[in-house]
């Protein structure tokens, strides 16, 4: 298994649960991890046949700016959705924070998996 991978993706959007968060846009940040098998796209030198990162962070960030999610939760959910079923990703880590979100904190947020881990 090859991973191709999007690390700090950061993306403004209404989340959260309190009244001022359904006001203000936040910032949260995706590192994302997805399975691929590289050797078609290393042994051609050619696109078509590589995971795009580009179309992927695109693809999310449009959504990710669009939505209003209540929950990160749902939010991850959602993104680990679009990356399995639009680029054919059989498995994928997302890690998903919300930097300030916490006083004291850096960041907090989830990690998931999700999808079938292929055999490396």
């Amino acid at each position: 298994m090859d991973i191709v991978y999007i690390r700090d993706l950061c993306v403004d959007t209404i989340i959260g649960i309190f009244d001022w968060e359904r006001e203000v846009r936040q910032t949260v940040s995706l590192d994302l991890e997805m399975a691929t098998d590289i050797r078609r796209a290393a042994a051609t030198d050619d696109i078509q046949y590589a995971l795009n990162y580009k179309a992927v962070a695109k693809r999310l960030i449009a959504f990710i700016e669009g939505s209003e999610f209540l929950l990160v939760e749902r939010l991850a959910e959602e993104v680990a959705a679009i990356v399995i079923d639009e680029f054919n990703v059989p498995w994928l880590r997302l890690r998903l924070s919300k930097p300030g979100a916490l006083r004291g904190a850096r960041d907090v947020g989830l990690i998931i998996e999700r999808g079938e881990r292929p055999d490396a």
